[in-house]
């Protein structure tokens, strides 16, 4: 539960999280709705997406939820058209939506390959492209999920570890180019956060010495970590941070 202190950060304020199905986006539908914002909850698993909206309602928070690719050029633009029409704004935008997955590179076909970067790093060009105008006029912000895997190597990881350091790029882009203007961007980086996401199959022949590499020094830890600092990314109380990659890794990078 939020503390006294951010228990309103979000009051009269209209978020929309991508990702917001399960793990780490549906941890951060239930903090920010805790903290008092208005939702617009987007995933392509359209139960899942469901019942983090009923868990969101029982919060007590306006949410309005709707099935979203952020692969497809039209569903991001629809998203955003749809959000504002239904809120009357935004004023924070979390790109949560991502997926992985283990392979050998000699297993990792074009088509794998492009569809990861598709999901995890052109999806989030879009969302913040499409945000963008909407943004400036409230003077709102972005919070991107990156990765530990961007900023180290992940075995077999190879086009997760590259879509997210893309991600870390595109961050920083904007930052430095709308940061002048009123509007913030900063990326998270998890890492050895327990999610269904994270806990993919292992390929045959991989050496489980090299993924304990990016371990973190105090085991995992579930998705609410990760959702309380996107939560304070998303506030006015991080009104001087842009432009930043903040690790919530327990010390495994460092």
């Amino acid at each position: 539960m939020a503390d006294e202190t951010s228990a309103r950060r979000f009051q009269e304020k209209v978020v929309l999280l991508t990702g917001a199905a399960s793990g780490i986006g549906r941890a951060t539908a239930l903090r920010l709705a805790q903290e008092g914002a208005t939702l617009f909850l987007a995933d392509i698993a359209e139960p899942e997406l469901e019942s983090t909206a009923k868990e969101v309602e029982a919060i007590g928070s306006q949410v309005h939820a709707q099935r979203l690719d952020v692969s497809r050029e039209e569903e991001t633009e629809a998203a955003l058209a749809a959000c504002v029409a239904h809120f009357g704004g935004l004023q924070a935008l979390c790109n949560v939506a991502g997926i992985i997955r283990f392979a050998h590179l000699a297993d990792t076909s074009f088509e794998i390959w492009r569809r990861i970067l598709s999901v995890n790093l052109d999806g989030t060009f879009l969302m913040c492209r499409a945000a963008m105008p909407h943004l400036l006029e409230s003077g709102g912000n972005i919070v991107n999920v990156g990765s530990t895997a961007g900023l180290s190597g992940l075995p077999y990881g190879s086009a997760y570890g590259a879509s997210k350091g893309g991600v870390h790029a595109l961050t920083r882009a904007l930052a430095v180019e709308f940061t002048h203007r009123g509007v913030r961007c900063n990326s998270v980086c998890p890492g050895s956060i327990d999610t269904a996401m994270m806990r993919p199959d292992i390929p045959e022949g991989a050496e489980r010495r090299l993924l304990a590499r990016s371990s973190s020094l105090h085991g995992p830890r579930g998705p609410e970590r990760v959702a309380e600092l996107i939560a304070f990314l998303a506030s006015d109380e991080a009104q001087h941070i842009s432009g930043e990659e903040i690790r919530i890794d327990g010390a495994a990078l460092a």
